[in-house]
């Protein structure tokens, strides 16, 4: 039946329930789309920021700072609950360190390659929620787990080397970047019961926290450049920056209650997408045989996941 004889229909309250659904999922997939598309295209700004002065260890700090100061404007008792939770501590370390390696590694390295090694997400969960929540691989999860694997073995396998291993630093961070958000994602639902604020807190007081410390550490070391003096050019690109991040957050939010885990995870995927146009566009990715090889088995590993029905 077409929408029009449905409207016309007696059943005018079930089509207007259907016609407020179909709506509803429009206006969830363009949220999770938004959300990819701020992510993927998150390389360019960063980069501008690191080309004015701004290392991104400290555009993190910065960012995640923000972030700080709105949540405890919005919910001050979000720091007593952090304190009562020693999990929410782990969390803190592994979000800071999530998003200062994806960061640090989009800036530094081949954004394709730190994208693809950054979405060997589920392949870790497999194993961490394994340990953490005593949850048992099913026979597909082990699988899945081992594709991922050989897709990465691809990837990082240059012809001139013995062994796969990591070809600089921005190999190293995607894939530390990737492992922390595994972990993230596994210690969010460890913490289910804690009101949100206090998880919201946590992640961002971990990109300021960790990224403060990286930041220190690493400039006496040579590794990071000093934040530079304050200036209204690269303090606007932060502001702009940390706006499009709660944005994305917000239509995630929105959007995922709204849609089945398994599409919500499909259309994230996306975010490769933004991610190697944008880049191949701009010249900050080259797409070598054994990258576009090694990241399909990986992105095939991620949506096998995300189609996977859960266990109750």
């Amino acid at each position: 039946m077409s929408w029009r004889a449905c409207c016309t229909s007696r059943a005018t309250t079930t089509c207007t329930v259907k016609v407020v659904q179909a709506s509803t999922r429009h206006w969830a997939v363009l949220g999770l789309l938004f959300n990819a598309f701020v992510f993927g295209v998150s390389w360019w700004p960063l980069r501008h920021l690191q080309g004015l002065g701004l290392h991104t260890v400290w555009a993190t700090v910065a960012i995640s700072a923000i972030g700080v100061a709105g949540v405890l404007l919005w919910r001050p008792q979000a720091l007593l609950e952090w304190f009562k939770h020693p999990w929410l501590w782990v969390l803190t370390l592994s979000s800071g360190l999530n998003n200062l390696g994806f960061n640090w590694a989009m800036v530094t390295g081949d954004v394709v390659r730190v994208v693809l090694l950054f979405y060997l997400m589920p392949a870790w969960s497999v194993l961490l929620a394994w340990w953490l929540l005593k949850e048992a691989p099913t026979r597909a999860a082990l699988l899945r787990l081992l594709l991922a694997l050989c897709g990465l073995f691809i990837m990082l396998k240059a012809p001139e080397q013995s062994w796969p291993l990591p070809s600089g630093l921005a190999d190293g961070l995607a894939l530390m970047g990737g492992f922390m958000f595994a972990l993230s994602n596994v210690l969010l639902r460890k913490v289910g019961h804690v009101p949100p604020e206090a998880r919201l807190f946590s992640m961002f007081s971990g990109g300021l926290l960790t990224g403060a410390l990286v930041g220190l550490v690493g400039g006496a070391f040579g590794l990071v450049a000093p934040p530079p003096a304050l200036a209204l050019g690269w303090v606007l690109i932060v502001v702009g920056v940390t706006v499009f991040f709660v944005l994305a957050n917000m239509t995630l939010q929105y959007s995922a209650p709204r849609m089945s885990a398994s599409a919500s995870s499909i259309i994230l995927l996306s975010e490769v997408v933004f991610a190697g146009v944008s880049s191949v566009a701009m010249g900050s990715a080259e797409l070598l045989p054994r990258t576009v090889l090694g990241g399909s088995l990986i992105l095939a590993a991620a949506a096998l996941a995300a189609l996977e029905k859960r266990r109750p």
